[in-house]
């Protein structure tokens, strides 16, 4: 059987986070939220940033936690709670399923609601090329079978510029911005090029075959 030691050796990553207690409910909420919209998670409540395992009252976790999912989540997250035991010390696991209706939101501290997304370790804001994808995902998007001018176009940038933001693009490109957001997400459903998201920022590059 894991215990909690097995899982703090795992450190931090894109499915685990530690927190030495909750201070923000609503703060928390973007790191829930951001589980749920990528690969489902879990939050380790009570283990320092160094895995060293400081303990706390889970039931005032709890009404941290409850906070978060209720007031600054939308829709409201479902979390399952296991306390572990050890070294006469409480560690308050609340763990996260993949949602499958992206995106959850949740509330930012001027009061508007905001998706996030988990890359490695960290916790980032979803930007408007993948707020656009989720909403193509729900739906049939299979790749013509050939593409026109402006998409070889746009190909041709991306590939000449591997790990282009999309700021540069539109520099580089004589096309109308909406029209460039559109393919972008087009290009994305259809395996054509990859985003790769971290806390420097979104890169773009040509999908290999």
């Amino acid at each position: 059987m894991q215990s909690v030691k097995q899982l703090i050796k795992e450190g931090e990553h894109q499915q685990q986070d530690f927190k030495f207690r909750i201070d923000d409910s609503k703060k928390i909420a973007r790191t829930l939220v951001a589980f749920a919209n990528t690969d489902g998670g879990r939050l380790l409540i009570g283990v320092k940033d160094n895995g060293k395992i400081a303990g706390v009252d889970p039931t005032e976790e709890i009404h941290m936690i409850e906070a978060a999912v209720d007031m600054y989540s939308k829709p409201k997250l479902e979390f399952q709670s296991r306390v572990w035991q050890e070294d006469m010390k409480l560690v308050l696991e609340i763990s996260i399923e993949k949602t499958a209706n992206k995106p959850i939101l949740a509330l930012d501290e001027e009061g508007k609601w905001k998706a996030y997304v988990r890359r490695k370790d960290h916790t980032l804001l979803a930007n408007k090329i993948l707020l656009n994808v989720w909403k193509h995902e729900r739906f049939d998007q299979r790749k013509p079978e050939k593409i026109g001018e402006e998409e070889t176009q746009l190909l041709a940038i991306i590939s000449n510029n591997p790990g282009i933001t999309l700021s540069k693009i539109y520099r580089l490109s004589n096309l109308h911005k909406s029209n460039i957001d559109r393919l972008m997400v087009l290009f994305v459903c259809w395996d054509l090029i990859t985003m790769k998201m971290n806390e420097n920022g979104t890169f773009y590059e040509v999908q290999e075959n």
